[in-house]
């Protein structure tokens, strides 16, 4: 592999075409291109010193800040491989993680590599790592795993994803979510070896979100569909009062979208600003959807970008066009594996072709005549209510609809004549109950709807915009 097609060489020569244009900021800080060069150079030496080795994790365990994209890019730099961790995980958890992974150097706030000047700030000998990343998931059930890449870290890998989702070059992009988690960490690391200068967000906010991206003239901004309800709940006066022109593309994935939501988002900013994405950080098959192809089939994340879909029926058989069954996926017939688990096994079935094995990651939905897929739920959260399956981020569209709710969980409970209830959890200030009754009988057919309800004022969905649902389940049976 050529030494040209590494992380390092490409940052390096960014940083020589314009040394002052900024490359990252976070907060009230920010680098410049060479600024971050030399500090990264000398924080890779820093690791190599305290132990970091090729090939091997460094695990970085902190907050949305100028150092997480300090200590991706000089663990790159030697070669290793980065795994975003949250900085707020328990220690339980972050022990099962670091006992999976087994990296050379975990950095944490209290790890001190300053002062930074005792190293050279020179470029280090070309590496590229045999993973990119790798990501850990899957703690919110009690069995954390990792995802390994088995994607190289080469600006190969950049430019496919770049022009795939509309990533500018030499542009600005705005980070919006938590970067222990896949998209945000993807989206960043692409932004800095495209060039661009990329805003993190320590914390998701939906104003400062918007005013970020009107004073830094922002071009493309990542965004999960609990940001864009909130953005979307905001004063009109307010959200309307940010000069957003220079905004391209708004780049959402993550978790579902209510149409209502994405409607409302298309009306605002026009249906060519608009691209979802859908796909698992094991990256077996990638969707794409732009935002007039929505208007076209509402409700569809797109057709395969990358890799193959398919869709079989609870025995394991392919379905007809328009059948709603689990979603299947995989690279290609004769594709390598992608990705390798650590600390879990993928749910696989052979393939009809010889090739590949199909892959689940548990979800559920139907593909068109023209190829276009929808989605319904993952099938661990499908609810049978009297022998009809609800799936609950249908009624969660609906209950999100209402003006005054901020977020809804909704969980089955069980019921002795239905077999299971439909309980819904609500975020909101004050509501009426009965109002929110009248509003989702004119949205759903009576076995879909809530038959209990409990107003909370905690948020419901993470950073990621994902809704823990097992644990929320667990806690009102518990």
């Amino acid at each position: 592999m050529e030494s040209s097609t590494a992380f390092g060489p490409k940052l390096e020569s960014l940083a020589r075409e314009a040394p002052t244009a900024p490359a990252v900021t976070c907060a009230d800080a920010t680098l410049s291109r060479q600024q971050l060069e030399a500090r990264t150079n000398q924080l890779a030496r820093a690791f190599l010193a305290r132990g970091a080795k090729p090939d091997t994790c460094v695990t970085i365990a902190l907050p949305n800040s100028i150092a997480y994209i300090e200590a991706m890019i000089a663990a790159w730099k030697i070669g290793a491989i980065p795994q975003p961790l949250s900085a707020r995980l328990p220690p339980v958890e972050l022990e099962a993680i670091v006992e999976l992974a087994a990296p050379s150097l975990l950095v944490t706030e209290k790890s001190n590599f300053e002062p930074l000047e005792r190293w050279s700030a020179d470029p280090l000998p070309v590496a590229i790592a045999k993973s990119f990343k790798a990501p850990a998931s899957g703690g919110s059930t009690g069995r954390p795993k990792i995802i390994l890449s088995m994607t190289p870290a080469t600006v190969e890998l950049v430019s496919g994803f770049a022009g795939a989702t509309g990533v500018p070059e030499n542009g600005t992009q705005l980070i919006t979510g938590p970067l222990y988690h896949n998209g945000p960490f993807t989206s960043a690391a692409v932004g800095i070896l495209r060039g661009n200068h990329v805003v993190i967000m320590p914390r998701f906010d939906a104003r400062q979100a918007l005013e970020l991206a009107a004073t830094h003239r922002v071009n493309w901004i990542y965004l999960v569909p609990t940001m864009m309800h909130r953005i979307w709940r905001l004063d009109p006066e307010v959200r309307l009062s940010f000069d957003l022109s220079a905004l391209a593309t708004v780049f959402h994935l993550a978790a579902p979208c209510a149409e209502w939501l994405k409607r409302a988002w298309i009306d605002w900013l026009g249906a060519d600003r608009i691209l979802e994405l859908y796909g698992g950080t094991e990256n077996q098959a990638l969707t794409l959807i732009t935002g007039r192809e929505w208007l076209e089939r509402p409700g569809s994340v797109g057709r395969p970008i990358l890799g193959e879909i398919m869709i079989r029926d609870s025995n394991g058989e392919p379905v007809q066009p328009g059948t709603v069954g689990e979603v299947w996926m995989r690279r290609g017939a004769q594709a390598a594996p992608v990705y390798q688990y650590i600390g879990a096994k993928a749910k696989a079935v052979g393939a009809a072709d010889g090739g590949a094995p199909w892959e689940s990651l548990g979800d559920m939905g139907c593909i068109d005549d023209a190829g276009y897929l929808f989605l319904s739920d993952r099938q661990a959260d499908m609810i049978l209510v009297g022998g009809a399956n609800v799936y609950p981020a249908e009624v969660e569209a609906a209950i999100d609809e209402f003006p005054e709710v901020q977020s809804s969980c909704v969980v089955g409970l069980p019921d002795e004549e239905y077999g299971n209830t439909i309980h819904a959890i609500v975020q909101a200030k004050s509501i009426s109950i009965d109002a929110l009754r009248d509003h989702l009988a004119q949205r759903l057919v009576a076995y879909k709807r809530p038959r209990t309800f409990e107003l909370v004022s905690e948020p419901l969905r993470g950073d990621d915009g994902k809704v823990r649902r097992s644990a929320l389940r667990a806690a009102r049976l518990g």
